[in-house]
């Protein structure tokens, strides 16, 4: 079958692009730098019924998504980030579920020299299997080496490359001797878009959990500042009320004011002693009761024991 020649194709493409669009709600905006068509090929097989990745062109994404603005007009907050080598993956799955699942897709790589390091690469301490001729070469690189049993070994683990140098021709000859790939490849989340929304990918990492201490951090702040400045809302009264309850307890304890709540309060007051000794029987009696289901377990197993199964 021929090839469809490239007006078709482009047409064939900005079709697609606004169906996609229109169909999912759910956008993720990935970098593919480093990105072997193999491996990509590897993706779209684990993505399959969960996710559609689109690739292409950016100025041809920008052009179909601002074709399609009258229909959508949130679209319009992609374009900012189609910059770049970039895709997009389509889904009407979790988020979370879709991220993860293309976080796993990656690849261990060779350092190349030239290439911005993502990551630490360290160099372990241990016996290279290189001949003392290569001795020069780890000295350049300032790398502790001693000869045992005719072979090169590392004396210690050493910090070669942090995230954001350059690898060196050197560093990178050396990582391929040791047979060391510190890399690894993939696509990189960049940007979300959900139902007309963009945000960074760390906000997918928030729980209900986070959201719960945030909420009650903010309510204990508007309460504090309501305590501060006398102003009763639903956050400080609850407080206003238990500090004038306790305003109530230390008039009682100065004078002959009394009332049902601060009867306990006058009688601790009176004979503390009291009380200390109370304590340690209510805690005795708790014990007796957490250990009488373990003996009457106990015997209800010597009970069985005692009798075969013909008696």
């Amino acid at each position: 079958m021929p090839r469809e020649d490239r007006k078709t194709w482009k047409a064939q493409y900005f079709i697609k692009i606004v169906e996609l669009l229109d169909e999912y709600p759910k956008c993720l905006i990935v970098g593919a730098d480093n990105v072997s068509s193999k491996q990509m090929q590897q993706i779209r097989a684990s993505m399959r019924d969960k996710a559609v990745i689109l690739m292409g062109k950016n100025t041809m994404m920008r052009k179909a998504i601002k074709g399609h603005l009258n229909n959508n007009p949130d679209l319009e907050k992609l374009l900012p980030h189609i910059k770049g080598n970039i895709g997009l993956v389509f889904t009407k799955e979790d988020l979370i579920e879709v991220r993860d699942l293309l976080l796993a897709n990656k690849v261990a790589a060779p350092a190349k020299a030239n290439a911005i390091a993502p990551n630490d690469v360290i160099v372990p301490a241990q016996n290279t299997g290189l001949g003392p001729e290569k001795t020069s070469f780890f000295q350049a690189l300032a790398i502790p080496t001693k000869i045992s049993r005719g072979t090169i070994e590392i004396i210690s683990n050493v910090h070669l490359i942090k995230p954001g140098d350059k690898v060196g021709a050197s560093d990178a000859t050396l990582l391929n001797m040791l047979k060391i790939y510190p890399f690894s490849y993939g696509l990189e989340l960049e940007q979300v878009y959900d139902s007309g929304t963009c945000f960074s990918p760390e906000i997918l990492d928030i729980t209900d959990d986070d959201i719960r201490k945030k909420f009650l951090d903010g309510v204990r702040n508007v309460a504090s500042v309501c305590l501060s400045i006398g102003y009763p809302t639903v956050a400080s009264v609850p407080h206003s009320i238990i500090n004038g309850f306790k305003n109530l307890l230390a008039v009682a304890a100065e004078t002959e004011i009394t009332f049902p709540e601060a009867e306990k309060m006058k009688a601790y007051l009176a004979d503390p002693s009291a009380f200390a000794s109370a304590a340690p029987v209510a805690a005795a009696e708790e014990t007796k009761e957490e250990e009488k289901p373990k003996e009457e377990s106990e015997e209800e197993s010597d009970d069985d024991m005692g009798f075969g199964l013909f008696d």
